[in-house]
């Protein structure tokens, strides 16, 4: 799984590919962390399906009132 971060203006340095590395992914389930790399493929699925949206009149850094699914922002 790749994920790209969303930022505005923000410089993007040039590394050589021997340079780069894999992120690893960790997400909270049933009150605790595990990283996505553990999740069978269901799992899998079902965080990929997931949209994080933000109440109305609040503020949730860049996510703002509209709703966006993960898939949207990460890509395999």
């Amino acid at each position: 799984m790749t994920c790209t971060a969303r930022t505005l203006d923000a410089p993007h340095p040039l590394l050589a590919e021997h340079e780069r590395q894999r992120c690893e992914v960790w997400t909270r389930v049933m009150g605790y962390h595990r990283p996505m790399a553990s999740f069978n493929v269901g799992k899998k699925g079902e965080f990929h399906e997931r949209q994080y949206f933000a109440e109305p009149g609040r503020s949730a850094g860049d996510a703002g009132d509209r709703i966006e699914s993960h898939a949207q922002v990460c890509a395999d």
